[in-house]
């Protein structure tokens, strides 16, 4: 019976021992690990670490031991979440892109005994805040690190499992602490129960009836994140194999190779492959230029609901026999869903991929919830652009009279550790506060229209909500990224990033150098025009009167992003706050 998370593999492995589970390129190339290998290493890791102390007599929140791992996705990720599990220990993820000084902070509050690195870089880069945690007593790697043991040597130990310290755990002992990246403050640590977890991957089952059992997934958004991590569990009871990128920079290969049935997605991630595919158009000439751009056309138009004209529906089925069957073999042929989460995608862009039957299944939810709480389905009577979809099962939503979204079921964390006020302050009468502002759509469809902590309100005392605002704009060619200002000021002005490759494409522009790029004429009137075409969709204060560009695109090493690639907003106002008083002369 699946109540704990580990049930979920013991189940697999059981059923199905020789099925792949995991994969991943090792030495170039790609490895695979079947239900029946996953599970035992689980189970020797589980028993080495015993062997070095993880009893966890008291399963109370504060008194469970905790484990860190700081890894890119990999097998061993995974391996390592379930052996952690069944020791009644509590895994805690780290971004590999965190500050040591962040890190050095959160393993302090957490008490951190031990921590999986991925590989020697690592270790490097965090060493010295390690010898800053008095309570830390071992660091293991996965690939060798000079004067750090390997992993292995715990699974090597072939200790055997206590079988009574696994039996104790229960639904509602605790499984993870996953610290919120946040846009603003410092980070939180969201307490999350197997309950809460396993709830959610149940919840959310119905939402996949499109998984095929014997399958692949392709994954490399962070496991980090609950989300990547939740939708993993949901793959491995599908029984849909689980493949490791490379890395960001390979997800194009990897696609190809792995030719997988489904991936998740954060916006940027979507626009990036977006933007890819409209470079390749823009070098089409002639009749196969006329035809990219026509059938884009028709992709821009496409609603799942009004489905349009005979005629609109037959110029589609050969735009999908001409065009965009290239752009699915370009995902390796086999896609049939895509799943966002994080932040809101272009409504343009899910028109457009789900025209090309690549169907975009945006949903909705929180570190805190687990984290879904709502999504698109596959089948179109229960998908509407726009929104975030029909609620979950077992979730319930209302919203609250200033529009936030207030939310109660079993997958509502536990709290925050070691921070009561902050819980008491989030879940209020049973219901968490998400800080969402949202509105039904034909009465269950939920729709996102901003963060209340980002809605900001002019010296004029109209409200504005920046990101409808840059959604909108960054369906722009011309725009890559940009943040709407304006909170206290007269009116709201944007800091932009161009998309500098089109850009310089259609003005013919060769200097490589965009400090000098953004200050051309020609440039600042190109930008200038989008916003023409797109500020009369606008309320007058909602309007984008002025702007500044940027050189250098936002990232998370930089700061600007959150692990998520969402926009750290209070960082970026800080950071350019010279070019922000420029643009209201003061």
């Amino acid at each position: 019976m699946m109540e704990r998370l580990f049930d979920i593999v013991a189940e697999r492995a059981a059923a199905d021992p020789n099925a792949e589970m995991l994969a991943a390129k090792e030495n170039g190339q790609w490895k695979t690990y079947s239900c029946k290998t996953v599970w035992e290493t689980a189970q020797k890791l589980c028993g080495g670490l015993l062997t070095l102390g993880i009893k966890n007599q008291t399963l109370e929140p504060e008194a469970q031991e905790k484990i860190a791992i700081i890894s890119f996705n990999r097998p061993e990720w995974m391996m390592v979440d379930l052996g952690v599990q069944m020791t009644g220990a509590v895994l805690t993820p780290i971004y590999p892109t965190i500050s040591p000084n962040e890190l050095a902070h959160i393993f302090k509050e957490a008490e951190v005994k031990i921590v999986f690195v991925s590989n020697a870089e690592l270790y490097g880069r965090f060493k010295d805040a390690f010898a800053e945690v008095p309570t830390l007593q071992h660091v293991f790697s996965f690939d060798p690190t000079e004067n750090v043991p390997s992993w292995n040597t715990l699974i090597e130990k072939n200790a055997p499992m206590d079988q009574s310290v696994i039996d104790r755990i229960k639904p509602e002992t605790l499984a993870t602490i996953i610290y919120t990246s946040g846009t603003t403050g410092d980070p939180k640590g969201v307490m999350l129960s197997h309950h809460n977890i396993v709830s959610n991957v149940s919840d959310s089952m119905p939402a996949f009836t499109f998984a095929e059992k014997g399958s692949r997934a392709l994954s490399f958004l962070p496991l980090n994140h609950i989300f990547e991590r939740m939708v993993t569990y949901i793959y491995l009871h599908a029984g849909v194999a689980v493949w490791y990128a490379e890395s960001m920079d390979t997800i194009g290969v990897n696609l190809k190779e792995v030719k997988p049935l489904v991936f998740t997605v954060v916006p940027r991630l979507l626009e990036k492959v977006y933007e890819r595919i409209m470079a390749t158009g823009i070098e089409l000439t002639g009749i196969k230029r006329a035809l990219f751009f026509w059938a884009l056309e028709l992709g821009k138009k496409f609603d799942n609901v009004n489905h349009g004209s005979a005629w609109y529906r037959f110029q589609l089925a050969i735009a999908n026999k001409l065009v965009f069957n290239k752009w699915r073999e370009a995902l390796g042929g086999n896609v049939k869903a895509v799943v966002n989460g994080s932040a809101a995608l272009q409504e343009r862009l899910i028109r457009i991929f789900t025209a090309a039957n690549v169907i975009v299944m945006e949903g909705y939810g929180l570190t805190e919830t687990s984290p879904v709480v709502s999504v698109n389905r596959y089948e179109s009577e229960n998908r509407r652009v726009g929104t975030v979809g029909p609620l979950i099962n077992n979730v319930e939503v209302k919203i609250a009279e200033d529009g936030e979204i207030l939310t109660k079921g079993p997958n509502i964390m536990m709290g925050y550790y070691k921070k009561p006020e902050l819980t008491a302050e989030a879940m209020k009468d049973g219901w968490f506060h998400t800080g969402d502002i949202g509105e039904w759509q034909e009465g269950r469809f939920l729709k996102i229209t901003d963060r209340k902590k980002e809605i900001f309100k002019t010296s004029g005392g109209k409200y504005v909500a920046p990101q409808m605002i840059e959604n909108k704009l960054r369906e722009s060619p011309f725009i890559e990224q940009m943040m709407v200002i304006g909170n206290s000021r007269k009116f709201v002005s944007a800091l932009i990033v161009p998309n500098f490759g089109q850009v310089k494409k259609t003005l013919h522009i060769s200097e490589s150098d965009n400090s000098k790029v953004i200050k051309m004429p020609e440039v600042i009137a190109l930008i200038q025009k989008q916003l023409d075409k797109y500020n009369p969709l606008f309320s007058h204060p909602e309007q984008v009167k002025k702007f500044e560009l940027l050189p250098d695109e936002w990232t998370i090493d930089a700061g600007e992003l959150t692990p998520s690639l969402k926009i750290k907003r209070k960082f970026v106002e800080q950071k350019y706050s010279k070019v922000v008083e420029g643009m209201y002369g003061e």
